[in-house]
Parts: structure tokens; sequence; C-alpha cells
């Protein structure tokens, strides 16, 4: 007897740079997130209202001024910088429509999903960010043993399959998965005291993949 899989797909469309409607971001961080393994419900929504692109640059250094003379005198080369503090989980943006396939059978059969739109995904912070993306993702590398980037591109084709229980609707959502931290960033002065610190908040590009649920 051969298996009968009704298959309702939405068609995908593109999301050009459009941000996701607020919701609690601690509840996300709460919620254990695995590629490829079903989740009880949608991706959480952080609320991403006032986050901005990453800066290429770093921010313009005050002058630097003569050191001291004497044995007492402080000097330190000005720099800007970033020290991340906490890892906040995984957070997922979608790119494009989300697809579904409902089994109206009484076995479970196979649902096979595949990118049909792609898209690039940056690096976002809010507050004061002192330092470039770049030293963000290092020092971000360097402190939870990851691979970041400062941006990824999710590109078409991208395939995944994942068994449909009998009378069960399985969601896809492609996109890419980003690393939630927070951390602090401030400046060095010549005389070695240093600027307010500021906490920053961050998406950083994980890796592209796709968020599974089912209903």
């Amino acid at each position: 007897m051969t298996r009968k899989l009704l298959v309702v797909s939405a068609t995908a469309i593109a999301v050009a740079g459009g941000m996701n409607s607020a919701a609690s971001a601690e509840s996300a961080d709460l919620v254990p997130i695995e590629e490829g393994v079903l989740q009880p419900g949608p991706p959480p929504v952080d609320d991403e209202t006032g986050f901005l692109p990453a800066p290429t640059e770093e921010a313009e250094l005050p002058p630097v001024s003569k050191p001291k003379d004497g044995p007492d005198a402080e000097y330190c080369q000005p720099r800007n910088v970033y020290k991340p503090t906490a890892n906040l989980g995984k957070s997922h943006w979608g790119i494009g429509a989300t697809q579904a396939n409902w089994n109206d059978t009484p076995r479970t059969a196979r649902s096979w999903f595949k990118a049909e739109v792609g898209g690039e995904v940056s690096l976002t912070y809010s507050g004061e960010l002192k330092a470039s993306a770049s030293v963000l993702v290092a020092e971000l590398e360097t402190k939870f043993g990851v691979d970041l980037s400062v941006k990824l591109t999710a590109k078409l084709g991208n395939e995944i399959q994942v068994d449909t229980p009998a009378r069960k609707t399985t969601y896809g959502k492609y996109g890419v998965w980003r690393m939630k931290n927070s951390g602090t960033s401030y400046t060095i002065y010549s005389n070695c005291h240093t600027s307010a610190k500021s906490t920053v908040t961050s998406f950083t590009p994980w890796y592209v993949g796709w968020y599974l649920w089912e209903r």
C-alpha cells in the first residue's frame, strides 16, 4: 500500500530587512532550540526594536596626549574595547515564508522542505558599540569557542527532511541561526581612564539552517 501525503506548501516570499514583532526576549532564552529537531511551536520572537547594523569601523579615538614625565605617570594606548559578558542563547532569523506539510493519512509520512528564497543576515546590536563588528565577533569567538560571522548568506536550495506523524502538520522556516549576547563597550584613554561603559546586546550570525515545529 502506498503512502498518501497531502502537501500544503506555502510559496516562499522574500523578506527584505523586515523586523519581527515584539515579544519577550527572556522567554526565548529558556526554550531549548536545536536545528533539525521538532519544536513545540514557531520560533520565539525577540524584540529587536532599535537594533542597528554593526559598524564596520570602530568609533573615532580621542587625540593622544603626551605622557607626563615622572615615575608615577600613567600612560595607556587609547583604544576602543568590547568585552562579552553572557551568552543569551540562539535566535532564528527567518527568510521567506513558512512552509508546511499536512499528513492526512493514518501513518507517518516524510516531509521534505526546500529553500525557495535566499538572503543575507548581518550582525545587529543595541547600545553604544565603540569597537567594530569584526572586533565584537573575534571577542565572542574567543570567549565562547564558536565560529561566528559579521554576516551570512542563506542560499537557495537548502533542503531538510523530517517525519510528519499521522494527522499532524510539520512546519519549516529557513534562515540564519544567530547567537544572542550581552557585553560592555568603552574607550580607554591615554591617561588609562575609561569612558562610561555601555551595555551592548547583539545578534551575531552563527550558521544557516531550519527551524522545525509540529502541530
